[in-house]
This record gives C-alpha cells, sequence and structure tokens, in this order.
C-alpha cells in the first residue's frame, strides 16, 4: 500500500472461517516484520496447528526462528482465504479516497476487521451464528485458538 508515496505493508492474519484475526502495518517486508507479527498473533490467539503462508522467504525464516517450520504450509490455493479477505477491506478503501499516516491505516485495520468479522456471518464453515454467539459468552481467560492460521501482506 502507499502512504505519501512511499510504499508501506499490510499484515493480515486469518483463521480456518476466515475471519481475520490480526492487521499490522509495517514499512519494512523482512524476517525482523514478520517475527514480531507472527509472535503478537500467536501471543494473543494461541499456537496453530497449521499456519498457511504464501512462498515468501521472510516466513519461513520467521517461523524457523520461532520453532515452528514444521507447521508452515505453502501452496497455489491454500492462501485463497486471506487474499479474499482483502476484497471488502480493499473496497472500503477506495470509498476512503486511500490513507495518508501509517497511524491512521493502523487505526481502520485493527477496527475494521473486528466490525466486519462481527457482522459477516455467512462465511462460518463449522458453526451455526447462535453455537458463534454462545462461544463469545466464554470466560475471557479461555482461549482455545485457531486450527489454522492464513497469513498473508498487501503491497
Amino acid at each position: 500500500m502507499k502512504l505519501n508515496g512511499k510504499r508501506h505493508y499490510l499484515w493480515r492474519a486469518v483463521d480456518q472461517e476466515g475471519e481475520e484475526l490480526e492487521a499490522v502495518v509495517t514499512k519494512r517486508r523482512n524476517k525482523a516484520a514478520a517475527v514480531k507479527f507472527l509472535k503478537k498473533l500467536m501471543t494473543r490467539h494461541g499456537c496453530a496447528e497449521e499456519v498457511v503462508t504464501d512462498s515468501f522467504a521472510s516466513y519461513e525464516a520467521a517461523l524457523r526462528e520461532m520453532g515452528a517450520l514444521a507447521k508452515q504450509q505453502t501452496g497455489r490455493w491454500l492462501t485463497n482465504r486471506v487474499e479474499n479477505s482483502h476484497l471488502p477491506f480493499r473496497r472500503r478503501e477506495r470509498a476512503m479516497q486511500r490513507f495518508r499516516r501509517m497511524r491512521s491505516l493502523q487505526k481502520f485495520a485493527s477496527v475494521h476487521s473486528s466490525v466486519y468479522n462481527q457482522f459477516n456471518r455467512e462465511g462460518s464453515l463449522t458453526e451455526t451464528p447462535s453455537s458463534r454467539d454462545a462461544a463469545l459468552l466464554l470466560p475471557s481467560g479461555v482461549n482455545f485458538g485457531p486450527d489454522r492460521f492464513a497469513v498473508s501482506t498487501v503491497h
């Protein structure tokens, strides 16, 4: 994404249901940024059984450093779920006529994901809306974590 003519990267993680878990904006797309993003993701949402990424070398280096390289999966169509989750974000971004500052992009990305997840109910594969609502009533300390993360960056 371009902010004031400079390229920035939006890191996004989606669970197996298609709900966005995290969105972080960075100036660089390297191993340090990938490690920071994945650590934040795994501390907030728990460790997943599988981490689906594209074949960008930063993901492999970051997962190797974290000791989770065996959980990584890369494939031609495996990241479709996360790539399709970019579409509503891009549509809203065009309506807002782009962003001017990195801080406003980060705020928008984090708020957009939580609001979109709350109101977009048609994407559930295993749960009905009523069982998802019941799951939201769990105590705050209980975190089961997703089975699968799909991670991607927008540039």
